[in-house]
């Protein structure tokens, strides 16, 4: 049997028509797959952010030293004269007044000199009357040539020196009845009163020991620190002096201090002083303050933490801390615009507190900055305000 080696034309156009069919329809199911499986072009997704307001307030600018308080005054209670100590009139430790008498001085030899005194002014007093009276006897006397210039000259010698002589008497009794009255050694101010430094019996005055006594008048106490030359340039570019109140400011330089345990002095005090020099040791210069000590909390002696104000940034522009995006080239925020694009703006910092900064330049209050959401931000991108509600959702959350 013979196999047939060539088709007819009829079948190979028939072949051909089958192939191209084939073909077609493995094209369709090609281009249907592409099409199917061919990927989506996708919007750029919008950032979402958190926004606020740019604020204004008074920011207070503090500055924290180590402090040493001191009595406001402290008096040393001297004998003004010599003599034997023979009584002590005061509790030791104990508030006494001004003027109470705090010791009493052996006063035997002091009220023997108020006696002399006494007694020889009795004598001048007596002496100038009886020289007055020769005087006024002599004087019709020498009017009727019955007494010589000489008589005259010498009853008047004699009055005066009659009188002279009394005016040293009412002197010297004075010196000593002062002299008697420093026998009761008294207390110069009120205040607290230390121990006693001598012992009954001991001889006092200018021929011994004269100190006897300390007494601390500490209602208000002083409160010392130091600062460096550094802040006392800031302050000065501020236009703020130290230790002088300036009427057309509406705050004070003030301190508050803590005490031993920790917590805050309720009562604030006025710096009052700042020297005019730097140490050259230390490079710092000395500041005071005054405190009121009404319930004698603050002892003097004792050191403390001071926290000092130095000066008030008046509506000053803040921004919060989470906001800054600080590089090399500087500090700077993104400040969302009207058309809600995000523009990165260059900033100049101020003093930082809390949570907040205070911005010298490069923003103005009510502006609207990127607070968070902007790590993934370009200039010019166009950003979406979150939703409040979902944000504060998301907060209370993270809190749970």
């Amino acid at each position: 049997m013979k196999i047939r080696q060539f088709f007819t034309k009829k079948e190979l156009k028939r072949r051909r028509k089958r192939l191209i069919l084939m073909s077609c329809c493995i094209a369709a199911v090609i281009v249907g797959y592409v099409i199917l499986t061919w990927p989506e072009k996708k919007e750029p997704e919008i950032p979402v952010v958190t926004v606020e307001k740019v604020g204004s307030e008074d920011v207070e600018i503090y500055g924290d030293y180590v402090g040493l308080i001191r009595a406001q005054q402290f008096v040393e209670v001297r004998a003004r004269v010599e003599g034997f100590l023979e009584r002590m009139a005061f509790a030791e430790g104990t508030y006494v007044k001004k003027n109470q008498v705090l010791f009493v001085i052996d006063q035997r030899q002091y009220k023997a000199k108020v006696d002399k005194a006494r007694a020889q002014l009795r004598k001048d007093s007596a002496l100038v009357l009886k020289t007055k009276r020769d005087l006024e006897r002599i004087k019709p006397l020498f009017e009727q040539n019955a007494a010589s210039r000489l008589d005259l000259d010498n009853a008047t010698a004699a009055y005066e020196t009659a009188v002279a002589s009394m005016g040293m008497s009412r002197a010297d009794l004075v010196q000593a009845e002062q002299e008697l009255s420093y026998t009761y050694v008294r207390s110069p101010i009120s205040g607290y009163i230390s121990e006693r430094l001598v012992d009954l019996g001991t001889l006092v005055g200018t021929g011994g020991k004269s100190l006897l006594a300390t007494v601390v008048k500490s209602d208000t106490v002083l409160i010392d620190f130091s600062m460096t030359a550094l802040d006392y340039l800031k302050s000065k570019e501020r236009n703020i002096i130290l230790g002088q109140r300036d009427s057309s400011r509406s705050w004070q330089p003030s301190v508050t201090i803590t005490l031993p345990d920790n917590s805050i002095y309720p009562h604030k005090g006025l710096v009052d002083f700042a020297e005019p020099q730097v140490s050259p040791k230390t490079g710092t210069f000395s500041v005071r303050a005054e405190m009121p000590n009404p319930d004698h909390v603050l002892l003097p002696g004792q050191f403390t933490k001071v926290h000092a104000l130095l000066d008030v940034l008046e509506n000053a522009t803040v921004v919060p801390q989470k906001a800054l995006i600080i590089e090399k080239g500087g500090a700077y925020v993104f400040v969302m615009r009207r058309d809600s694009t995000a523009e990165r703006r260059f900033i100049e910092l101020g003093p930082e507190f809390g949570n907040k900064v205070v911005v010298e330049r490069g923003l103005a209050p009510g502006e609207t900055i990127i607070s968070e959401g902007y790590h993934k931000l370009t200039p010019g991108m166009k950003v979406r305000v979150a939703d409040k509600r979902n944000t504060a959702n998301r907060l209370r959350g993270k809190s749970k």
